[in-house]
């Protein structure tokens, strides 16, 4: 008995052309209307003022640098846009910091969910 002949899958060519990431280009970053407004403009500087120029973060403290009014429980999450209490001032580096663990936290939270459920199952 002979073995039947497997079908070859043929392809189509693509397309689509392909990205030279040597020359391609990220779009533009642009700034949330909201956060144009004159309203965040006062919070902002409320925010700055009440930290006296020095960077809030936990045992950092630098002054004399360019300052971010970061959001402490960031407004994806559900925090107030404009209440000084949910406000503080942050140098660069603590900022984007802070920014990556809350959107690790963000981004991790679905797989929480999931993996609590299984473990329920269990």
């Amino acid at each position: 008995m002979t073995k039947p002949k497997r079908a070859r899958l043929t392809s189509i060519a693509s397309r689509l052309g392909t990205l030279d990431t040597r020359t391609a280009q990220p779009a533009p970053k642009t700034a949330d209307p909201e956060l144009k407004t004159a309203e965040h403009q006062r919070w902002r500087a409320e925010v700055i003022r009440r930290a006296k120029g020095a960077c809030q973060a936990p045992g950092c403290g630098r002054t004399g640098i360019r300052l971010f009014a970061d959001h402490i429980v960031e407004r994806q999450d559900g925090g107030v846009l404009l209440d000084p209490a949910n406000g503080q001032a942050l140098c660069g580096s603590c900022h984007t910091a802070k920014t990556a663990r809350a959107r690790a936290a963000r981004m991790a939270e679905p797989y929480r969910r999931q993996l609590h459920g299984v473990a329920e199952r269990l």
